[in-house]
This record gives structure tokens, sequence and C-alpha cells, in this order.
């Protein structure tokens, strides 16, 4: 292929210039191979799914207990296996769910490029581009493979995800351009010498676009705490083997089944697969809703954000514009200006939405007796577009069309009309005709003052829902813009936001990065704002610790977006902030994005009030565990029970609280929130039960004596987890109560029923114990009660 990028000048000059390959061109190099076919997936397949859901430490140490539990116990001990395989392939059904919508949602999102061939323009998929084909670029499009460029019209193309450096680089014919770039401003075509995974950017778009479960505070938690667990589970587990086969002469049968029984429970294997379900279920939700989380983590970081900024065209207003006056400036006639209006709209093949109103408002006519002769395209930098033409008398003249407060001087007596309109919530553009040549560096400079072109912009009619829900929500909106402040902020306060009415010109605001964070902190509207500019901003609302999600749509919010804990972009904006964007609204609604927070909020929320669970059943089994071996007495349980417990008091109740809705906001340090209640829970459900289990043993003897101590002690544990389960499932509502209430039903069922007893070797003996196990358990769900008040008051709850 290296051979054939080198023969491609020869061949495009055989060809007839700017019309692309032919037909039966693409079909050659399609059968020699020479196509774009980097397998750009959006998920994990089918194989790597299951085995990241089968293939795990825990289910290997679990599978290794479930045989052996198999080989000498009864099938009622060996139940914990089942169990797992359950979860497993909820798991793995959960996932698959996931990335069969991610997959339809990453087509629906994928964008196009536009190829010449035989002298016809065509939009296809990426994979189909082949080797020399005539690619057009236009502003925000990303340039999908390497190549040379072929056409130019004023094209700058940004190429700082791959160099780092922000500024633009202009691009003149024979220039090289690598995939991984997108077009800032002006457009061209360029002919491609390297694609498939020969392109410079192959393999960081593949991986850009892959369903991955990347870092997040939660994951890298749950980490570290089941690596802990790792250390703990080791000496405890060997002492405990130790204890039930050498020191307590028993049956060997027997003191496996209990020695497995204090191993099992140790490890919280659900914990991670219910935070993949959660998340999964998440992703799938959201799809629903025509929202692509590209990286799962995105739901969890948009629920700890507390300042989004927002992009006020296509997030507050919607893209389309209209005219509604145009205003002469000076001795200029209306007809005249209407007319240098309409051929600047046909001058530009890729019109933006100021200027498509203006063609909607002033079509050109047929007559065409007006050319063209050069062209500036607009560059959010510096405001303003440029046209040349040649009249249909022959007279030739430049115009400039932009924003006025960059076009005018400072103490220009338009500026105040301007400010008046602007502060109407219209946007104005000022026609002024250029003294100079529109490429030299001050073309702005003298331009005469022709008219004011008056636009009013299209509110998003959920767009005021969506502030208040954030404001309800203690989120702080920041709109950022490039257009004037007035104007932004009277859009802003239409739509009922706080602070709209002090907007803040961006021009004025200082350099340091902690004084613009003092700005930031104090306004919520900005105008004026260059692409440079916003990505300090995000730096500095960062400098003070917020997390802070950007939205965005046009080029230039890409650096903002790259930089921003968070980014979203909209589906109809550029292929650029698609790119680098973590959630895309597919259907381009603002209002989408509270669904977003509070799923996130929901995950979170419910995993960490989970994780507590889990963890308290994992520290109770450890000192459990270590009191036995501690006071040299038989393991009070056997598999069965704890997997009957762990069932009723964790895993069912746990499925349900995870997908519960949550509006509270999430908080960080994960591991110390969890661990902080579940290790005084562990303690007490331990003391509890091991100090039951100890007076048992004084009170029975005789043959079924240890059944009858562990049935006391099951029933103190599984009261004292249930309290635990009650605690976790508050604030109260019908169908959490019904739950705390229909588990402990299910284990008064297995007291009652006479196989149910048999099967899970359940039989309480005499009324003494029974009524000891019950008040045992009342002292510790009152130090429950104490303990978790305790922790609240002194760690923020």
């Amino acid at each position: 292929m290296t051979q054939r990028a080198s023969e491609l000048s020869g061949e495009q000059r055989a060809g007839a210039p700017g019309r692309g390959l032919t037909a039966a061109e693409v079909a050659e190099r399609i059968s020699r191979g020479e196509v774009n076919d980097v397998p750009v997936r959006s998920s994990r397949s089918l194989t790597e799914i299951v085995r990241a859901n089968v293939f795990t430490r825990f289910n290997l140490i679990i599978g290794v207990l479930w045989v052996i539990m198999l080989a000498v116990a009864p099938i009622q001990d060996s139940l914990f296996g089942f169990v797992i395989i359950a979860n497993t392939g909820i798991g793995i059904v959960q996932e698959w769910r996931a990335k069969k919508t991610l997959d339809s949602l990453a087509v629906v999102g994928e964008s196009k490029p536009v190829v010449r061939r035989d002298g016809k323009a065509a939009a296809i998929h990426t994979s189909e581009i082949v080797l020399g084909d005539l690619i057009e670029l236009g502003p925000g499009d990303k340039v999908v493979v390497d190549g040379t460029v072929a056409e130019a019209d004023g094209l700058e193309v940004d190429e700082s995800l791959l160099t780092g450096e922000a500024d633009p680089v202009l691009k003149k014919t024979g220039d090289t351009v690598m995939s991984g770039s997108f077009v800032v401003a002006g457009g061209g075509a360029f002919t491609a010498t390297k694609v498939g995974r020969e392109a410079y950017a192959a393999q960081l778009a593949e991986e850009a676009s892959r369903f991955t479960l990347v870092r997040s505070e939660l994951r890298s938690g749950i980490s570290t705490i089941l690596k802990y667990i790792t250390w703990m589970m080791v000496p405890t587990a060997t002492a405990l083997v130790i204890s039930q086969l050498v020191v307590k002469e028993h049956n060997f049968k027997d003191s496996i089944a209990r020695t497995v029984g204090g191993i099992v429970p140790m490890i919280p294997e659900g914990l991670v697969l219910l935070t993949s379900v959660a998340f999964a279920i998440g992703v799938v939700r959201l799809g629903r809703k025509q929202c692509l989380v590209q990286e799962l983590p995105a739901i969890e970081g948009l629920a700890r954000v507390d300042v989004v900024c927002l992009d006020k065209t296509g997030t507050l207003t919607e893209g389309g514009m209209d005219v509604t006056e145009l205003r002469p400036l000076g001795d200029a006639e209306e007809p005249y200006l209407r007319r240098v209006l309409a051929a600047f709209g046909a001058s530009e093949p890729r019109p933006n939405a100021s200027l498509q109103a203006i063609i909607d408002a002033y079509p050109a006519p047929e007559d065409g007796a007006w050319t063209t002769t050069g062209t500036l395209p607009f560059s959010s930098a510096r405001k303003y577009s440029g046209a040349a033409f040649t009249e249909d008398g022959g007279a030739s003249s430049a115009w400039l069309l932009g924003a006025p407060d960059v076009l005018l001087s400072e103490d220009d007596p338009a500026l105040a009309e301007i400010g008046q309109l602007n502060e109407q919530g219209l946007r104005v553009l000022l026609l002024a005709r250029a003294r100079g040549e529109l490429d030299a560096p001050d073309a702005a400079r003298g331009a005469d003052p022709a008219a004011l072109v008056v636009l009013e912009q299209r509110l998003r009619p959920d767009a005021g829902q969506t502030l208040a829900y954030f404001g309800e929500q203690r989120v702080a909106t920041k709109v950022i813009s490039g257009d004037n402040a007035v104007s932004v902020g009277a859009v802003a306060a239409k739509l009922g936001m706080e602070g709209a009415e002090h907007p803040l010109d961006a021009r004025r605001m200082p350099e340091d990065t902690d004084e613009m964070a003092s700005a930031m902190e104090q306004n919520a509207v900005f105008g004026r704002v260059t692409p440079q500019q916003k990505r300090k901003m995000v730096a500095a609302l960062q400098s003070r610790g917020h997390t802070v999600a950007m939205t965005g749509d046009g080029v230039n919010d890409v650096l903002a977006l790259k930089d921003a804990d968070i980014g979203v972009s909209m589906g109809s904006g550029s292929e650029a902030t698609r790119a680098v964007a973590q959630i895309v609204l597919l259907n381009n609604s603002f209002a989408t994005l509270p669904s977003v927070v509070a799923e996130g909020r929901r995950v979170i929320g419910n995993i960490t009030r989970v994780a507590t669970l889990f963890l308290t059943k994992t520290v109770y089994s450890v000192l459990l565990a270590v009191l036995v071996v501690c006071f040299q007495v038989e393991y009070p349980f056997l598999p069965r029970h704890l997997t009957l417990l762990s069932t009723l008091t964790i895993g069912v109740p746990a499925f349900f609280l995870a997908l519960a809705p949550n509006k509270e906001r999430a908080h960080p340090h994960f591991v110390r929130r969890v661990m902080r209640y579940a290790i005084p829970s562990g303690v007490i459900c331990a003391a509890a039960t091991f100090v039951m289990y100890l007076i048992a043993r004084h009170h029975y003897s005789g043959t079924g004596a240890l059944d009858a101590e562990t049935s006391a002690a099951t029933l103190t544990l599984f009261l004292v987890s249930m309290w635990v389960l009650a605690i976790i499932a508050r604030p109260y509502t019908w169908w959490r109560i019904c739950l705390v209430a229909a588990m402990g039903l299910a284990f008064l069922v297995v007291l009652a029923v006479p196989w149910l007893q048999d099967f899970f070797a359940l039989k309480l003996v005499g009324t003494q114990m029974p009524w000891t196990a019950v008040g045992i358990a009342v002292v510790a769900s009152v130090a429950l009660e104490y303990a978790w008040r305790l922790v609240g008051r002194r760690f923020g709850g």
C-alpha cells in the first residue's frame, strides 16, 4: 500500500482534475484491498463480554470452592455456586443488551465523509473510502484518513488532537493533512494517501469509538476494596482451614463444609457484577432517549458535575434563525444592500446558521450577474467572513460580514443602537465594505459600515425547564458564547436563568487563572468568548475544585470539550465535537441532559448504598472467622445458611435498590464513605452473632446441639442484617417497605415449612434461645442506629 501511495500523483494527473476516481478505479482498489478497513467497534464483542463476566478472580475462587462442596456436602451447601451462575448470566445478558443499543446508536450517530467520484459528490461510510479518493472538507469536518490537499479555499485545520498545538494551521494545495485533525475554517478537498491501519490516527480512532469500561472513581474504588479484601481473606481463610481440620477433630466432610461456609461470604462477588449491571442498564435507558454514551463512566462523571457550561447556539437556541430587519447605515440604499447580501450568501457553499438565514431572506437572483472573485471563510477567532465580487456593471467590491463590536471602533455611534437590539435578545451582524484585500491580516481595519442585519434566534422550547432543573439540583449553569454578551444575556433572561441580567464580556476578563475563576463563580453569562478562552475558563473552574461539564456543537467548542471533565455534544454538531465528547445527544435536545444526570445519580447513589450491604457481609464474615479461630470452636454456619442470608438480606434487595430512583448528587471518596458504615455494621453483626453462638453452646448439649446452636446464631445474624437492610432502604416508600417485609416473610416461611427446615438445616429448638436471639438482635439494632447516626454526624452522611 505504501508503494501505491507513491504512484497516486501520476494516476491523479492522468484523470480529470477534481473529478475524483472513476467507478472502475474504485473497484480496482477494492480488489487490491486498498480500503479504509479499520474495524471500528462501538462495543465489546460477545466473546469479550462472556470472558469478562466469567473469567474473574472471584469466580475462580468460588468455582473451586463450589467443586469442593459438590464433592463433600449435600446440594443445599452448593447453592452459592448456582447463584454465581445466575448473576454472571444476568451480567452477560445486560451487557449484551447494552452492546446492541450502543451499536445501533453508533450507526445512527456516525457521520459520513463526502467523497467525489466521477465528478459527483456523495456521502459514504468511512470504511468505504479507498486509496486515492478525493474527499471534500468543510468547517467542522474531521479528516478521516491521511492525505494531500488537492483544493484549498482558506482551509484552516486544527491538529491539536494530534500535536497538542491549539493554533489552526493554514493548508494550501500540496500540503499534508493527517487523520484525527479537523477543519475550523474554509473548505477544500484532499486526496487519500494512507487508509486503513496505515493512517496516522487509525488506532486512536478505533480506541476512541470502542465501548470501554475506563477508569472511574466508582470502579477504581471497588477495585481497591476488593484488593484489600483479598489480602485479608487469604490469611483468615488459611487460619480457618487449620482450625476446622486440625484443631477440631470432627467429621472430615463436615469440617470442609463449615470451612467453605466461612470463606465464601468473605467474597463480595456480587458487588462488581451489580455495578456492571447498573451501568449497562443505565446505557440502555439513555439509549432509548437517543443519548449515546461513548464511555460508560461518563454517566458517573455527569452525576458528580456541579457546573455545566453551555454554548448558547444549538443548546439554548435552535440552529435556525430568521432575518427580522435590515437597517442601512449612512447613505447606503436598501435594494443594493439586499443584492450584496444575496451575492454574499451565494458565495459560501457551506453557510453557517446566520448566513443561512440571510440566504433564506435574500435568495440570489437567477441572472448570475455578480461574480465572486474571492472569499474569506468565517473564523470564530476573527468573528467575521468576507467575499469579493465583480458587480453587473463591472465594478469590483469587497465586503465583510460579522460581529459589529469587532468590525467597528469602540467610539462608533452605531454601537449604541446595536446595544439596544442586543438587550432585546436579537443578534446583530454588520455588513461593511472592505477597503483592502480580504486575505490581509488587517482586512477589517477602516471598513465602511453599510448595514445592520438583525436576526432573531429560535429558542429551544425545553431549555427553560432544563435550566430550572439544574437550579433545583444545585448545579451552577454558565452560558459561554462567542456572541455579544448583552444579546446572550437577553436570551438567557428569556429562559429565566438566574444571573442573566449581568452578562460579562469575556474580552474584559482577567488572564490570571485565580481571578478568572472568581469571575466565573460570580457571573453566569459570558459573551465574546474565544475558543482559547473557553478552554481557560474550564481550567479556571477546575482549579477551584469544580467538576465541569461542557456542552457544544461547533468546532469552536472542541478544545473546551476535551478539557472538561465531561464533554457533551449535540448529534447534529460537527464530527470533531462528537469525536471528543463522552456523551452525544443524538436527538439534539438539551432537555435530555437532566435524564443523563438523573441516571448517573441513580447509579452512583444506589451502588454506594448496596456496596455497604455487600461489605458489611465481608466484614462480619472475616471477623466471625477470626473469632472462631481465636476461641477454637466450630464455625457456626454451613454454606447453605449464609447463601440463604445473603440472598434475603443482600442479593435480592440489592438488585432492586440498585435500580431505584435516586436524585442525590454523587459525593467523592467512595471507598471512605462506604467503609465508614460497613465496618461498624459488620463489627456489630459479628459480635451479636458470636455472642449468641457462645450462649447457645452453653445451653445446648447432646446430639444435634451444633445444629441448634447454628439455628440460633443464624436467626440472630438474619435479624441484625435485616436491620442493616432497613437502614439502607431509607427513606421509605411503599415498595421499599414491601421489599424489606417480603425478605422477612421469606425467612419466616423457611422456619415454618418442615421440608424447607430440613433443606436449609434450620430448626429452632425450645423457646429460650430463640427469644434470646431476638433480644440480642434488638440490642444490636439499637447499636447499629447509634453507630450510623454517629458516623452521619461526624462525617456528614
